[in-house]
This record gives C-alpha cells, sequence and structure tokens, in this order.
C-alpha cells in the first residue's frame, strides 16, 4: 500500500500586528473619463468665467484709470478717463486713504464678530431643533424665519425697531439715537445681522447632528459621561466639517456686507461704512478708477481669508485626512486591515 504525504499548505505571510496593508494605488483616470469630466464641469466653467472672471478682469482694468477732468497739460475738459496705473491703489496709503481703512477695519470688525455670535447663537438653535419634543416642527420653522425673510426687508423692519421711538428704546428705557454715528450704529448691525442669519449656521450644523449615530450616545452615556462631555467628545468632533463649512460662508458673505448697514443705518455713515458701501460710493459719484480699485482690493482680502481657511482647515473643509485630529474616545474608529 502506497501512503502519500500531501505537503502541508503555504501559510501566508502575516503582517505583524499594528501595520496595516499598503493601500493600493488608485487608477489613474483614461482619456476618455478625463474629456467626460471636461464636459460635465464646462457649464459651470463658463458661467464662473462669465460670472466672476470677466466682471474681475474689467474692474482690475478700470482700476488702473483716474477719474475725467481738466488736463492740467492744456487746461480742457477731459474726454476719457486718464491712464494712471497704480495710483488709486497707492493712495490709501496717503492722506486720502483715511476713509479706505475706515473701512476696511469695519468690515474686519463686523465681519469676525457677527460670525463669532452667529457661531455659538447657530449651534444652540442647532442643538434645540435636533431633540426631539412635541411641537418640534413648529419651533425649527420660527428659527429658519428670520433668515428666510429678505435682507432689505430686514433692514427696514429692524430700522423701525432702533427708531428714537422704537421698541429698542422702550425695552431699554434709554433714549438712544441707533442710526447715528457712533459705537451703537455698529452694535445695531450686529444685532441685525445675527438675529439673520444665525439660523443659517444652525440649518448645516443640525444637517450634520442628523448623521450622527445614536449609538455613540448610548455607548458614552453607559461610561457615565456627562452632557457637557458628551457634546465636547462627541457632537462637536463629528459636527466639525459641517460647522467649518457654515463658518466659512458666512464669513466670506460677511465680508462683502453692503445691504444691511447702507439700509439699517444709511450711506455714508463712517461707523458702519464697509468696503463694499465706499466702492459703491465712490461709484455713484462717477469716480470709477477708485471704485474699482476698492472692489479688486475686497475681492482679494476674501479671496485671501477663503484661501487661508482652507489652508489652515483644509482636512475637514475638503475632505478626510488620514493625519487629522484625534477622534475621542467613543467615536468609531478606521479599521485597519491585515493580511490573515
Amino acid at each position: 500500500m502506497v501512503t502519500t504525504h500531501n505537503p502541508p499548505a503555504p501559510r501566508m505571510a502575516t503582517a505583524p500586528p499594528g501595520l496595516s496593508r499598503p493601500r493600493r494605488r488608485r487608477p489613474r483616470a483614461t482619456a476618455g473619463s478625463g474629456r467626460l469630466a471636461a464636459l460635465l464641469i464646462s457649464p459651470t466653467l463658463l458661467v464662473l468665467t462669465v460670472v466672476v472672471l470677466y466682471p474681475t478682469i474689467v474692474a482690475l482694468k478700470d482700476s488702473l484709470f483716474g477719474t475725467a477732468g481738466i488736463d492740467p497739460k492744456t487746461g480742457f475738459v477731459r474726454d476719457t478717463d486718464p491712464f494712471v496705473g497704480a495710483e488709486n491703489y497707492t493712495a490709501i496709503f496717503g492722506d486720502a486713504g483715511a476713509r479706505f481703512w475706515n473701512a476696511f477695519w469695519n468690515t474686519t470688525f463686523l465681519t469676525f464678530t457677527t460670525v463669532a455670535l452667529e457661531t455659538v447663537i447657530g449651534v444652540a438653535m442647532a442643538l434645540i431643533m435636533h431633540r426631539a419634543f412635541q411641537g418640534r416642527a413648529l419651533v425649527r420653522a420660527s428659527i429658519l424665519v428670520p433668515w428666510a425673510i429678505p435682507t432689505a426687508v430686514s433692514g427696514l423692519l429692524w430700522r423701525w425697531i432702533f427708531n428714537s421711538d422704537g421698541i429698542a428704546n422702550a425695552l431699554t428705557g434709554r433714549h438712544v439715537l441707533w442710526t447715528t454715528e457712533g459705537f451703537h450704529a455698529k452694535a445695531a448691525v450686529i444685532i441685525a445681522d445675527v438675529w439673520k442669519t444665525a439660523p443659517f449656521i444652525g440649518l448645516l450644523v443640525l444637517a450634520g447632528l442628523q448623521v450622527i449615530n445614536k449609538e455613540v450616545y448610548e455607548a458614552a452615556r453607559m461610561d457615565g459621561a456627562g452632557p457637557l462631555r458628551q457634546f465636547w467628545n462627541i457632537t462637536l468632533p463629528l459636527v466639525k466639517p459641517a460647522l467649518l463649512v457654515a463658518v466659512l460662508f458666512r464669513t466670506l458673505d460677511a465680508l462683502r456686507m453692503f445691504d444691511l448697514p447702507y439700509i439699517l443705518i444709511g450711506a455714508q455713515k463712517t461707523s458702519v461704512e464697509t468696503l463694499s458701501m465706499l466702492a459703491q460710493d465712490q461709484a455713484a459719484n462717477v469716480r470709477f478708477g477708485p471704485a474699482a480699485a476698492y472692489a479688486v482690493i475686497l475681492f482679494l482680502y476674501v479671496f485671501l481669508i477663503a484661501l487661508a481657511f482652507v489652508r489652515l482647515l483644509g482636512a475637514n473643509v475638503v475632505g478626510d485626512d488620514e493625519a487629522g485630529p484625534k477622534r475621542g474616545r467613543w467615536l468609531p474608529r478606521r479599521r485597519t486591515e491585515v493580511a490573515a
């Protein structure tokens, strides 16, 4: 009788514990898929070219020209705007730049103050709207109503509230001229803007809250974590991407603030004049060169803020990053693939 010995099956190499198998490289896009992608995004690129790129180029060209007036060489009135180069930009560093820097600091102060308050209030609104209680739909609708009101209507509403004989003075018991010069004018704009746009941040944060698994909170409660610790270690890290996107959108929108202070306080008010209001005022006075220069500077300011925001916090705005922040104790971790 012949016995055959089957050789033992070869063992597969096992990776040391803690080490993951190297990731497979993503397949490169083929020429066909590249052409399809270019075809699909071409309408968007066309719209961006017409709406953004072309006006920016025209504004940059107009900013290199001055204001038509009397030619000192001939003594006659010019028919066209003279070419002045970068004079409209360098003028902001001279005596004539005081109004520009006042508008610049007003824009910066109003932006960061309103966005900070809106973030805190918006997160609180989202937590309230996320809870299950009777009448939740009515509460959600009432919170979102201010955001649905047009800004012009909202400005007129708050102008009536901040009148000398309005509701604001009746509640405070003081006679404050809210719509005149002074810090109270800034406070009026901040209150009106926070009331209107805090629900926008709350809505985006609410969308992030609704995708959090309830089992994570149950595991935290079983470990004895209180509401504050659950919010800090679970809610805030998981809702952070949606919150950062909301803050980015609101920051970019607030930097271009024009209609609310223009309607609520008025034009040419030193306390609340922003860069957008300054550019509009210069254009209304047929000084298109300085107006275009201010608009270009505002565009660069918004662009740099957005670039810095994405560079510093881009892992959470653009997508997940493997080298991102450490996860909390109860948050689900990525599975590590180990060869068996």
